[in-house]
């Protein structure tokens, strides 16, 4: 019994990984900007947005996990073989402008990480950044790929959970927050931004493709088990996502609310959290972030290479110049945003609902294609899972459609 134990908790620890790289991408630098402005002029309220779009990316990638286990291929290859031509099309343009909206949040942290720690200017942070994001990509396997990105992941997390300690925010107020939901046409805004920043459209066409990493599961049964050690693995990551995301915004709460502090960038933050929270408090949130910048725009890099390769019909070969493309044609918006020196927390926050305005364009898809028993065989999404998805979609299209009337009225 032991033995079996052990066999079965070798394998699990073999098997975890896709979840983590999922989860670099939802606390990355759009989620910093969305969740620092929520804390800082919302105080907690804002906290159970990151709870239900938790709940709700646990839901939506597992069911991502579950295409890419049944047929072996990513959302965005399925998309391109079993929709009518001009559908795919117009899925395809959406997702590239989502990943050109990822990537300006994830080099514009990246280049505010390395200002704050080393004085480098932003375009000089954000080209560093896009030289080691193609570095990483194009000399590591996808295996050593996932151990760097836990690295960063390790940063991240120890560093909030000091953080944490050092400002002792109120946890009897945090508490209830996490749960009861407080919106109102003030808090729309950024609260769509923060259920962009975490149901993120790139995420889910990547979680279908590096699921495809573990290369066991020919058979049923083995596809099966597959997807059982997927949900842990799904849930495990994504809970501690939820501790990250939840952090950040008792932190800014804690330090920024308090003070009556209204923060207009991340370079602010970090320099109104010296005098109040310390020297040490402020070095971590600068080595948070340069984490977050590099891991995130690595992963948003191996995304964006998936889905432009899938639409235009083409392998996912690092050796063709279409992959080579690939790996930065996204960034060069965020480059321009840089030389016009335009409001970065305003971009980043913007970045973020683009995402959220994408998702419908990717939760569809999504859900017809696992529905589909000739698609999907036994591994088919069953009506729980598949009434909690539409109700999900729901909910996304329902909140865009009020962030747009509160943006026009």
């Amino acid at each position: 019994m032991n033995k079996k134990k052990q066999t079965l908790g070798k394998l699990m620890l073999r098997f975890l990984g896709p979840g983590f790289l999922i989860t670099i991408g939802f606390i990355d630098p759009g989620n910093w900007a969305t969740n620092i402005a929520g804390g800082s002029d919302f105080r907690f309220d804002l906290l159970w947005v990151i709870t239900l779009s938790t709940l709700m990316l646990i839901l939506i990638q597992n069911m991502s996990a579950r295409l890419g286990i049944e047929t072996g291929k990513s959302l965005g290859v399925n998309i391109h073989e079993h929709f009518p031509k001009p559908v795919s099309n117009l899925i395809g343009v959406t997702i590239v402008t989502a990943c050109a909206a990822t990537d300006v949040a994830e080099l514009l942290g990246g280049a505010i990480g390395f200002n704050l720690l080393f004085g480098l200017p932003l375009w000089l942070g954000a080209l560093i950044t896009v030289l080691l994001e193609v570095f990483f990509i194009v000399t590591q396997r996808y295996h050593g790929l996932e151990k760097i990105i836990l690295a960063f992941l390790g940063i991240i997390s120890i560093s909030f959970i000091i953080e944490l300690f050092i400002v002792n925010p109120d946890w009897k107020a945090v508490a209830p927050a996490m749960v009861i939901p407080h919106i109102s046409k003030a808090n729309i805004y950024i609260a769509i931004g923060m259920l962009g920043a975490v149901v993120m459209p790139h995420n889910i066409f990547l979680h279908s493709n590096v699921i495809q990493s573990r290369k066991w599961g020919k058979t049923n049964e083995e596809k099966k088990k597959l997807l059982r050690y997927s949900k842990i693995d799904t849930i495990s990551a994504m809970g501690l996502g939820w501790v990250i995301n939840s952090a950040m915004i008792i932190v800014a709460a804690a330090v920024f609310y308090k003070n009556g502090i209204h923060v207009n960038s991340l370079k602010q933050a970090s320099e109104t959290l010296r005098p109040l929270a310390g020297n040490f408090a402020t070095f971590l949130f600068g080595l948070a972030l340069l984490a977050a910048g590099i891991s995130s725009s690595i992963t948003s890099s191996m995304a964006e290479v998936n889905v432009i390769t899938a639409f235009l019909g083409k392998p996912e070969d690092p050796k063709t110049l279409v992959y080579k493309l690939s790996t930065f044609i996204t960034a060069i918006p965020s480059f321009v945003i840089i030389l016009l020196k335009l409001d970065t927390l305003k971009i980043l926050i913007l970045s973020q609902v683009v995402l959220s305005i994408q998702l419908p364009f990717t939760l569809i898809p999504l859900l017809i294609l696992t529905r589909r028993k000739t698609i999907m065989g036994d591994l088919q999404s069953r009506n729980t899972e598949f009434t909690l998805a539409i109700i999900v979609s729901a909910i996304i299209i329902a909140l865009n459609l009020f962030l747009l009337y509160t943006t026009l009225f």
